[in-house]
């Protein structure tokens, strides 16, 4: 690991999406007030002035100071990580860490890649499926490994049907992972349990109530942290001992933080796949 992240020969590989104002593809979007450079100087300018400094726009190089925006936005929107909190106030009777509370351990480690993209929108991926995923691998997992789960939804990123058309997690295929010793989980879709409106149809139906978010909720049983809205995950040249960091932002007593994985690759591995 300390080789690929130094090494000229690495590959970065970014599997995250970023904050985009206004996106059809969250249900609370960002909203980004971008001030460029020339609005920059008049705003600097009237900060030095509330301080008693006459200062005007004109007086910095060239009429312009320094850009920067303002946001509006929920640590749930773009690639973040959700913490034990999120879920509920403990886990197994233990009060539940808030996203600052997150070990750094956790989100460090190689990534294990599960391909579930022939599956159909708003199946559950149970306990049987994840078997049979690491079974075609060929690999059994260790604790500490982080668990990808692929749907192909981020090839939907920037439209309404993101948001519906991804197979999602079971409470007891959570749960099976964490008791592996897993710590992280993440998926390419939206959210990390089936779609809104499946969960919705399903426990209209049967007035059960754990079609209510269960993979979330089996949080309440069971310590991990799950990092939805990741992309990319088809650019990796393998499926198995990926190198990936995933650090999330600290907010205080925050139930999630943005996140930017990364993977390292040797790039001679890229150059074969291409």
């Amino acid at each position: 690991m300390s080789d690929l992240l130094t090494s000229d020969d690495t590959a970065l590989i970014d599997l995250s999406i970023g904050l985009e104002d206004g996106a059809p593809s969250e249900p609370t979007p960002p909203k980004i007030d971008a001030f460029d450079h020339e609005a920059g100087a008049e705003r600097l300018a009237k900060n030095l002035r509330q301080l008693g400094h006459d200062v005007e726009a004109d007086d910095f190089p060239d009429g312009m100071g320094l850009a920067w925006e303002d946001l509006e936005v929920i640590p749930h929107a773009g690639t973040h990580l959700d913490a034990p909190w999120h879920y509920g106030p403990e886990v197994d009777g233990e009060p539940a860490k808030t996203i600052e509370e997150i070990p750094l351990e956790w989100c460090r480690g190689n990534a294990v890649v599960l391909d579930f993209r022939e599956m159909v929108p708003g199946e559950e991926i149970s306990a049987s499926d994840l078997e049979a995923a690491l079974a075609d691998l060929n690999h059994e997992l260790s604790p500490g490994e982080i668990v990808l789960i692929q749907t192909g939804a981020d090839e939907l990123w920037g439209t309404p049907e993101y948001l519906t058309q991804f197979p999602g997690m079971s409470a007891e295929g959570t749960k099976f992972l964490v008791e592996k010793g897993i710590k992280v989980i993440g998926t390419d879709a939206y959210g990390f349990d089936k779609p809104f409106a499946a969960m919705g149809e399903r426990y209209v139906e049967t007035g059960d109530e754990s079609e209510l978010w269960p993979a979330h909720f089996a949080g309440r049983e069971v310590e991990y942290c799950q990092i939805e809205k990741m992309a990319n995950l088809d650019a990796l040249p393998r499926k198995t001992d990926i190198p990936v960091v995933a650090f999330p932002i600290t907010i205080e007593d925050g139930s999630a933080g943005w996140v930017r994985p990364v993977a390292f690759v040797e790039e001679r591995e890229m150059e074969g796949e291409a």
